[in-house]
């Protein structure tokens, strides 16, 4: 199975590595990590909070495009 790396609270697994089914686990991961951030999503749109978790939701959601991608260009 594909090993996850964490670093800094970030999340940045070697799609370029992973065979279909760990792509499509990590696929997974990755939305259940968005599921949890819109659940804490802070109140104040104004804040440094609020803009350090909407580049963090970015960054996630740029990830599941990117797993998305490389499952559609491998495995068709």
């Amino acid at each position: 199975m594909a090993e996850f790396l964490e670093f800094d609270g970030g999340f940045a697994p070697d799609i370029e590595a992973m065979d279909r089914e760990e792509l499509q686990a990590c696929l997974q991961e990755v939305r259940e990590r968005i599921a949890d951030l819109d659940e804490r999503e802070p109140a104040d749109m104004n804040s440094e909070e609020y803009e350090a978790w909407g580049e963090r939701h970015e960054e996630l959601e740029d990830l599941a495009d990117e797993i998305m991608d490389r499952l559609e260009e491998s495995f068709g």
